[in-house]
């Protein structure tokens, strides 16, 4: 759609929407000085109002800020552009290279910026794009962390509509600009840009901020290259090192986990490819390593497009709240010594500055926005940092003994993906008797119905046993776990009967080792017990179930499912997508921070010798163990949360029921919470992709869509590309259920198993998230089972994380639960690109109003004392699907993205 400065109809009439640049671009126009007389042009393609800003005589005031320009000469026009520079804390210390004196004599004599106007239409007398009206920028004044830059434009009466904003930086570094407002006659339209614009002695290409929304084959002729142009830049041509300032999206294989130059110890495996079927990541092009050609080298910098970076809020949200979590984990007095050091500094920085004569206004006014800006993040920082944790510890601090909340949080926990309906005994594993000894499972009918006092039969007739079943994933790793020190493993399967008040009861533990060359299968099933063994030995069965849900919960539904499957998706968009569509405007939101926020993760966390190595069960082989997981479980299919609830035997189809679902579990409060969310998303995206796609040929007609599903598949899933139950974009349902689940799982399945993680995690007795030593009844051992049989509450503790481990997990995962204070949150504040088109705008505040209400409704189903799963003596209310929340550690917020 284009914007028409001359046209006859009401401005409200129009579906207006205008989009540019990176994250939350938009346009916004002034109505007021709309005087439209120009007849609109329709789009044969989808019935839509399609119009241009285009070059008028001005006839009416637009402001102080941006005055409409006067006519200049005979046959032209005057025209004026406003750029507004957002300066950055990290930009201030640029102030003390070499190059600064030359910027700054370009700032003074205008020759910083150029800005060059690009036509909607071709040459009619050369059939080739118009030349680009250009002119430079000068710099007017600066406001706080804020400064502006005006150009003057003499447009000949016959250019025809604006349809992009080219932009020159002659400066030696880069900027970040916000947005370009641009009056042409009494038109008024604002470039939300919000994106780094290199500078040109890094790179002569201009960049290219567009003004309009539109399908590929609605694109007008003057800017379909310039389109075209753009996704191949951002392409790249996946050959050399990357650089920072590029913006380049291309995929590479997981092969920075490792350090194999450090010796045998440190070398990973690639993740990715026949070997290890893996997602691909974004490509770096870091030189290989010396002893593995495969393998990338590492590096303290790890590279993401330049504006997928964090935003300086975040990053040092991240950094305080890091270095203020570990110190909380061992000294709770220290935690805000770091802040208020820093407060400090930047008072006696004001002082010292104070004294001095700043040989340049400019400089002085930008140290003083440091300072200022500097002083404001610290205090917000710290503000996040200083939240009173809403969590299990304030609550109860004995539940992790007690059966009924190690089965609760199966359904209200930070795992609530593992639990499934157990529809046949007896068990018999998938796995080679070969290699891994008899598959059947030593849960027994007999021992089962003597724990629930009913028949096997009619228990599995009303769905009443459930199981999480971590047998076959993990068996094929207990042995190579075995080896490494300091951890153990086994294959295990947990047993749950269904009470007649919604709540599960544990019914049996199996741990099993596989046969080896030099012992056999050993397995054994643990059940409650009411003599001093029994129950010592039921209390360390259950400590290891729960390091595996720990390390299936991170490793898979986590990490797998959430971050490194969405990654693809955020490649591709950015690859055949242009900036331009309306499905890359829809996406953007719900991909910001993700590539970084994942590169910080391979750097940090998943990497040899991280902290999932270090403190979680599989140690070395925990990310061997997550491909092995996508190889044999993940499915795109299956990432929407009703076919994953049906799946796992929790919900059926069922018309007559809310959502169309039936859960197999009333309360669930995962599920219940999860289907408000799934419903809305899903009813925001059929309502916006049916305004774009009216029947299945536009959907089928679209070769960017196409090319973004099918690279997605081809490229970033390359390992999965010819699996049968792919969906295929053929009609505009199949692509809002598309959307839907990428949606679903960049936000509400992330916020569900991250938001958490203080909360059940920041207590290690609840959730260990490593098991140290084997059961003492393992082939009874003579001094394990002496030592158990001295001190069993000593053999326990050796079981559990160590004091190292418990405050790295406890520090890590209460910064990963942090919401920063610059988060953005589902259904949260109007994008302003789909402000002016009412179909848009409607549909959204509907969303928004929705997610209002379903915050209502959790909060009513917490106070429920009906729902036992979530409501009752010394349980946390399930707030974890709350859709808006404070900064800090919340327990609660679910924000549009991956963005920790």
């Amino acid at each position: 759609m284009f914007l028409a400065a001359s046209q006859t109809s009401n401005l409200h009439s129009l579906p207006l929407l205008f989009f540019s640049g990176r994250s939350r671009s938009h346009r916004t126009l002034s109505k007021s000085i709309f005087r439209p007389s120009v007849p609109r042009r329709t789009s044969a393609r989808c019935g839509q109002t399609c119009c241009a800003l285009t070059a008028v005589p001005p006839t009416t005031s637009v402001g102080s800020e941006a005055a409409v320009p006067s006519a200049t000469s005979a046959g032209s026009m005057a025209a004026k552009a406003v750029v507004t520079v957002k300066l950055t804390v990290g930009g201030f210390f640029e102030n003390f290279r070499l190059t600064r004196a030359v910027d700054d004599i370009n700032d003074m004599i205008g020759k910083t910026l150029v800005l060059g106007l690009v036509s909607t239409e071709l040459d009619p007398s050369t059939g080739l794009e118009k030349d680009a009206i250009e002119a430079y920028a000068r710099r007017v004044n600066q406001k706080g962390d804020e400064v502006k830059y005006e150009v003057n434009f003499s447009i000949p009466e016959d250019f025809g509509d604006i349809g992009g904003i080219l932009v020159m930086n002659k400066q030696h570094k880069e900027m970040f600009i916000r947005d370009i407002t641009l009056v042409v006659g009494h038109a008024t339209v604002t470039v939300h840009c919000n994106s780094w614009v290199h500078a040109l002695s890094d790179s002569p290409e201009k960049r290219i901020f567009f003004t309009e929304t539109c399908l590929p084959n609605q694109t007008p002729s003057g800017v379909q290259r310039l389109r075209k142009k753009e996704l191949k830049t951002l392409r790249g041509n996946a050959q050399g090192k990357r650089k920072r300032f590029e913006r380049i999206y291309d995929y590479d294989t997981y092969n920075d986990l490792g350090c194999p130059d450090q010796g045998d110890e440190k070398a990973r495996p690639v993740l990715g490819g026949k070997q290890h079927p893996y997602p691909r990541r974004c490509r770096t092009g870091r030189p290989p390593t010396k002893k593995d050609p495969l393998s990338e080298t590492r590096s303290d910098v790890v590279y993401v497009p330049r504006d997928e970076a964090l935003s300086e809020v975040k990053q040092m949200t991240i950094t305080a709240k890091t270095l203020n979590s570990a110190l909380d984990a061992v000294f709770p007095f220290v935690g805000t010594v770091f802040i208020n050091t820093m407060l400090m500094v930047l008072n006696l920085m004001g002082k010292d500055t104070a004294s001095n004569k700043p040989t340049s206004s400019q400089f002085s006014e930008e140290l003083d926005f440091s300072q200022t800006t500097l002083t404001k993040l610290m205090k917000s920082i710290a503000d996040g940092c200083g939240r009173v944790r809403h969590d299990s510890r304030t609550k109860d601090k004995l539940t992790w003994c007690r059966d009924e909340e190690f089965a609760r949080r199966t359904l209200a926990g930070l795992n609530p993906f593992g639990i499934q309906l157990l529809k046949e005994l007896p068990l018999v594993s998938k796995l080679d008797p070969e290699l891994y000894g008899p598959p059947e499972s030593a849960i027994t009918k007999e021992l089962v119905e003597r724990e629930i006092k009913m028949s096997i039969e009619e228990a599995l007739e009303e769905k009443r046993l459930f199981i999480l079943d971590y047998h076959d994933l993990l068996l094929p790793y207990v042995h190579k776990v075995r080896e490494l020190e300091g951890t153990t493993l086994y294959g295990s399967r947990t047993l749950f009967f269904l009470m007649e008040d919604a709540t599960l009861r544990p019914v049996a533990i199996e741990l099993t080792r596989p046969a080896s060359p030099t012992k056999p299968q050993w397995k054994r099933v643990f059940t409650r017990s009411w003599d001093s063994t029994g129950a010592w030995l039921w209390t360390l069965a259950k400590a290891h179930v729960c390091a595996h849900d720990s390390g299936y919960h991170q490793l898979i539904a986590h990490w797998l499912r959430g971050h490194c499957c969405t990654e693809p998706y955020i490649i591709a968009a950015n690859r055949q997508l242009s900036v331009m569509h309306p499905i890359h405007q829809l996406l953007r939101p719900h991909f910001r921070y993700t590539l970084e926020i994942n590169a910080i993760a391979r750097k940090n966390l998943i990497c040899a010798g991280g902290l999932i190595e270090s403190c979680f069960s599989p140690g070395k082989y925990s990310m061997e163990l997550s491909s092995f997981a996508y190889d044999q479980l993940w499915r795109f299919d299956m990432d929407a949360l009703p076919a994953d609830l049906i799946r796992r035997g929790m919900a059926v189809e069922d018309p007559a029921a809310e959502h169309g679902l039936r859960l197999t579990i009333e309360d669930y409060p995962f599920a219940s919470d999860g289907l408000l969310i799934w419903s809305a998303i899903k009813q925001w995206v059929q309502d916006y992709v049916s305004h774009y796609y009216p029947d299945p040929a536009h959907v089928l007609d679209d070769y960017e869509l196409q090319g973004w599903w099918t690279e997605v598949r081809t490229k970033g899933h390359e390992d999965k590309k010819d699996e049968p139950w792919w969906p295929i974009l053929n009609s505009p349902e199949n692509l809002a259920q598309v959307l839907t689940t990428i949606i679903w799982v960049a936000s509400a399945h992330h916020a569900a198993v991250n938001f958490g993680l203080s909360q059940y995690v920041g207590n290690i007795p609840h959730r260990p998230t490593i098991a140290r030593t084997t059961m003492p009844v393992e082939d009874e051992p003579e001094g394990e089972a002496a030592r158990f049989w001295d001190d069993p509450e000593a053999a326990l503790l050796e079981c559990l994380p160590s004091p190292v481990q418990a405050t790295q997990v406890m520090a890590w995962l209460d910064v990963l639960s942090s919401h920063a204070s610059d988060e953005e949150y589902l259904g949260g504040d109007l994008e302003l690109g789909w402000a002016k088109d009412p179909m848009v705008r409607t549909a959204y505040e509907k969303f928004h109003r929705r997610l209002k209400e379903v915050e209502g409704i959790i909060d009513e189903r917490n106070r429920d004392t009906r729902l036992k799963n979530r409501c009752g003596a010394g349980i946390a209310p399930y707030e974890i699907l709350k859709p808006f929340s404070r900064p800090g550690v919340t327990g609660m917020g679910i924000p549009n993205s991956i963005s920790i």
